[in-house]
């Protein structure tokens, strides 16, 4: 028996991240250098900053660091080693491209519209 590796009691953000992956990320991230000037704020920590921020509605800059920092032991299985200060993630903000965003945004919905064409395992799929 294959053993299931998508618990429902995973946090949204786990989740989300599992479907991202990094070969979309790395993609990106050729396309547009986004880490060319960024060595301590690589791409994967900038998004998943920002999905943490919006996830604990966090209404600034100040409120998402201070997140972060509050559950800095608990950041290591989102790829953290520790939470980016908030300069840092201020000139990210401000300086790398929001097409890179824009990439993994479409991206991501095109694969899962793809997935959501598929049919699901023993269940029969008729079209209407």
């Amino acid at each position: 028996m294959s053993e299931v590796k998508e618990f429902t009691g995973q946090p949204v953000l786990s989740q989300i991240l599992n479907l991202i992956g990094s070969s979309l990320i790395n993609k990106a991230n050729r396309k547009f250098q986004a880490n060319r000037y960024y060595k301590k704020l690589p791409l994967r920590v900038h998004l998943v900053s920002l999905l943490y921020g919006v996830f604990s509605y966090c209404n600034g800059l100040r409120e998402l660091c201070e997140g972060l920092l509050a559950c800095e032991g608990r950041l290591a299985h989102l790829g953290f080693d520790k939470a980016p200060a908030r300069s840092t993630l201020s000139d990210a903000n401000t300086n790398r491209s929001f097409r890179v965003f824009e990439m993994i945004y479409t991206e991501l919905l095109k694969h899962i519209i793809r997935l959501s064409r598929q049919p699901a395992k023993g269940i029969e799929y008729q079209e209407p």
